[in-house]
């Protein structure tokens, strides 16, 4: 097996940790100050901003971002890929632009009025769908710089796209919530500022203007990454209802408070995300290198199993550490948040794995199985959010996205074992994940002893990982530290 693969996944695995721990750390040391500034209901109308984002980028600009990523890591020319990408994101904006306009228009009638109402009292809806407007255009605009900067290769750049947009948050919202105190719009406005301001700076970096005057009309390339991108438009849209269809369900049945409260509980399994995001940014770079390699299974396998037992080993930590990382980070009436956190961890790990998985299906240009599985996963999230919704309120929304999670996990496990033989433990690894299900229904319902017994899971499931985990440990320090010393 070649050593090169595992040190360019591993040093871009370095990078992106660096990044992503000074970006996450920072922002994550945020929270205790939106919880205070902001109330559950304010909170809860930028989380479901933030949630329609997550849909609307993606669907309409045909995913020409992961087109983008794609295809300028399968070696085509940068240059017309990078016009492409820019199109096809201008005419999202346009249609965004024309749609808002037209919802403006109608004002107040019928179902707009039902939404204003659910989403903060008798606020106008005209200054939300504006803001909107604007907030869909810098953030497809800067989605699809950090991924057309992956995807060339250019990690150094993205990082300082990714940093820079961290750094440019903190200080908007220092500004505009603490000396102006804005309020909503001033949270709202601070993301905007932060959005534009680093795709700008990834923009010139890159050198975007002469790249843009150079580039050609490549029209094969277009219809290309037109077709790869909808192909892909199921499997975003479904992820998308996974992520987040239970905040609509929350808002609508019960209200933009409540909303708030959901919103806030996921920034616990926000930290776990964060690590889930720095293997999927390097793995996603070399399943396309890797997936033609004689010895893939062998590759894709050992993979696997690193990464689940990175996942596992931190969510057993971060559930039992729960109470003292919610007292820490929120404050009023968003600590009872923390009781909604177990579920929301655990799917976390079965969405990194089905995220992995997709992968490499994706890596052999099959966009329509996974959004097979992904379709399912969202049919059943659906379906469970209004039962248990009715009859648990919040907690049945995070038993809901567990469940789907789980489900979109083994199909997923079940399409790329088509294209690659996995070897995974998987029967061991069910085992293992029931009892990270049983440490979240210790610590949830207040069981006598729980700290004991939860202690004693994540320390045993540390140590069925260890030979897993600590050869990854070993060589991320040693590139991390390889390149502070270059630097």
């Amino acid at each position: 097996m070649s050593r090169g693969r595992y040190r360019y996944l591993f040093s871009n695995m370095a990078l992106f940790t660096v990044s992503n721990f000074v970006s996450k750390l920072l922002v994550f040391l945020l929270v205790p100050f939106y919880t205070s500034v902001l109330s559950e209901a304010q909170y809860g109308v930028a989380d479901v901003m933030q949630t329609t984002l997550l849909l609307t980028v993606p669907l309409l600009s045909l995913n020409i971002g992961e087109a983008a990523l794609r295809f300028a890591l399968a070696g085509e020319n940068q240059k017309n890929v990078l016009k492409t990408g820019l199109k096809y994101v201008t005419r999202a904006i346009s249609i965004v632009f024309v749609l808002g306009v037209a919802v403006i228009g109608i004002g107040n009638a019928g179902v707009f009025s039902l939404i204003n109402q659910r989403l903060h009292g008798n606020a106008p809806l005209a200054a939300y769908v504006a803001i909107f407007i604007v907030l869909f255009a810098a953030d497809s605009v800067y989605e699809f710089m950090l991924l057309y900067c992956q995807g060339c290769d250019k990690t150094k750049i993205m990082i300082t796209g990714s940093i820079s947009c961290t750094a440019l948050v903190i200080a908007s919202n220092l500004i505009l919530l603490l000396v102006f105190k804005l309020g909503l719009y001033g949270y709202l406005a601070a993301q905007i500022i932060s959005f534009f301001g680093a795709a700008l700076i990834m923009f010139l970096l890159v050198g975007g203007a002469a790249s843009l005057r150079e580039a050609g009309n490549d029209e094969e390339l277009e219809r290309s990454m037109c077709e790869y991108g909808k192909n892909m438009q199921l499997y975003a849209a479904s992820s998308w209802a996974n992520n987040a269809i239970d905040r609509y369900f929350i808002l609508f049945m019960l209200g933009s408070a409540v909303n708030g409260l959901y919103g806030v509980a996921y920034k616990i399994p926000a930290i776990l995300t964060t690590f889930q995001r720095i293997f999927a940014q390097a793995f996603q770079m070399s399943a396309v290198r890797e997936y033609e390699g004689e010895d893939r299974a062998e590759f894709f396998s050992g993979l696997f199993k690193k990464y689940n037992a990175l996942m596992v080993v931190l969510c057993a930590w971060l559930i039992y550490f729960l109470k003292l990382i919610a007292a820490f980070l929120f404050r009023k009436g968003f600590f009872e948040a923390w009781i909604l956190v177990p579920p929301l961890l655990i799917s976390v790990i079965f969405g990194a794995l089905e995220g992995y998985l997709g992968s490499i299906c994706l890596a052999f240009k099959d966009g329509k199985s996974m959004g097979r599985a992904t379709g399912v996963g969202a049919l059943v999230n659906i379906v469970l959010n209004f039962v248990l919704i009715t009859w648990f309120g919040a907690p049945g929304a995070t038993v809901a996205t567990l469940i789907s999670y789980f489900v979109m996990f083994v199909l997923a496990y079940i399409y790329a074992s088509r294209h690659v033989k996995l070897s995974v433990g998987l029967r061991l690894n069910m085992v293992l994940y029931a009892l990270l299900v049983l440490e979240s229904i210790l610590v949830t319902g207040n069981v006598p002893g729980w700290q004991i017994w939860n202690g004693a899971i994540a320390l045993a499931l540390t140590s069925i990982y260890l030979k897993e985990l600590l050869p990854v440990a070993v060589k991320l320090i040693g590139l991390i530290k390889g390149r502070r010393g270059n630097g």
